[in-house]
């Protein structure tokens, strides 16, 4: 029996050694075991740091030279970049920047919105194994310092839901390569998810109808039409394979639908055309024109595409795209905001982000229930 103590307290001894000699050579940045947790990374576009030129030319560089958002040869897109497109536009998105920034919160609307929505989600669905972060694709803050955060507190399951309903590769998929970036670098990975985009999803047209209704029931305005406005794309991406103008359309068919609108609908557009190629059609500016034209005199315009309120929506649809039907002989405009981070966009937002929590821990759990069984087909007899 004492030989049998003296060996458990020598092999304790030989143990104990053994770490003491593992730990003396761990960096002091060693990564900490991972908890079992799981982020959720709420990701937008991105905008400027500030309203000075030199931010906002920053922010374009970053932006502008991702290939899948203008898809052209480097070595003729670059040097029209840096030194022709940031010289002259930066200046002038400067100014527009100015006219929609949050003097109170020295900060942009979709910063300020996006860490709303966040801020929101954590207090519907944060636990002790449950982490909710946000991040902007370009600028501050970024997705992989986000990442890191979540490693660090823990987390070995990432769920990335990309604020964009209708997908795109300029979108969507800019935010899975750069994901893809930051975790390829990493030794330790955690398990990566992306909820995909939510175009026609129940919850998504419901809240789109909700925040529709509700405006005008505050407002009192009665249109004579509805536009849906989305973010423009290059009419190549279309033949290229991209969904988003299809999604698009069915956003606005859907939305029309649940309005109870018949035929006549919700009528759809693209805005924010960049350079001289064609972009898919038909422009926003070109519409509000035809319309007023045409005798339309109330206009309500809704930007389904942007889940939360930014430098398109407030200057250039609030701004722009208003003078242009008024200056056309149109009488009334009312813009409809994004759903942002009231309660219709909250609720369908934790719908959305639950659903595929769910996905991701059923499909963890099948992976360790086949794996189970491989092991156990494979025990020797």
């Amino acid at each position: 029996m004492l030989e049998f103590v003296n060996s458990s307290r020598l092999l304790a001894e030989d143990q104990h050694n053994a770490m003491r000699s593992v730990t003396s050579f761990m960096p002091q940045n060693h990564i900490a075991a991972h908890g079992g947790k799981m982020g959720i990374l709420l990701v937008n576009l991105g905008t400027p740091d500030s309203t000075s030129v030199k931010d906002v030319k920053k922010y374009l560089r970053e932006f502008l030279s991702d290939p899948k958002v203008v898809e052209l040869p480097r070595l003729l897109w670059l040097p029209i970049l840096y030194g022709i497109i940031c010289p002259f536009k930066a200046p002038k998105s400067a100014e527009n920047y100015k006219k929609i920034w949050n003097q109170d919160q020295n900060d942009s609307p979709l910063r300020i919105i996006t860490r709303g929505q966040a801020q929101d989600l954590r207090d519907r669905i944060a636990t002790e194994q449950v982490v909710v972060e946000w991040a902007m694709r370009y600028g501050n803050p970024s997705i992989e310092s986000k990442i890191k955060s979540l490693t660090g507190q823990g987390c070995d399951r990432i769920l990335v839901a990309p604020l964009y309903p209708q997908y795109s590769a300029t979108t969507t998929a800019t935010v899975v390569d750069e994901v893809n970036r930051v975790i390829k670098a990493m030794r330790w990975q955690p398990a990566i998810s992306v909820m995909p985009a939510y175009y026609d999803h129940p919850a998504y047209i419901d809240a789109l109808a909700k925040s529709t209704l509700a405006h005008f029931d505050k407002t009192g305005f009665k249109p004579d039409m509805i536009l849906a406005s989305f973010h423009g794309l290059p009419e190549t991406s279309l033949k290229n394979g991209d969904p988003y103008y299809c999604q698009a359309i069915k956003t606005s068919r859907l939305l029309g639908e649940r309005l109870g609108l018949g035929e006549e609908g919700v009528a759809t557009s693209f805005q924010s055309r960049f350079g001289k190629a064609k972009w898919l059609q038909p422009y926003t500016s070109a519409t509000v024109k035809k319309l007023a034209a045409q005798g339309v005199k109330k206009l309500a315009v809704l930007t389904p595409g942007f889940s939360a309120d930014c430098l398109e929506t407030l200057e250039e649809i609030c701004m722009e795209i208003r003078d242009d039907f008024i200056n056309a002989g149109g009488e009334e405009f009312s813009f409809i905001p994004c759903l942002n981070d009231g309660q219709f966009g909250q609720d369908m937002l934790q719908t959305l982000v639950s659903d595929e929590m769910h996905a991701f821990r059923a499909k963890a759990k099948n992976v360790a229930s086949l794996t189970s069984k491989a092991n156990l087909l494979n025990k020797p007899s």
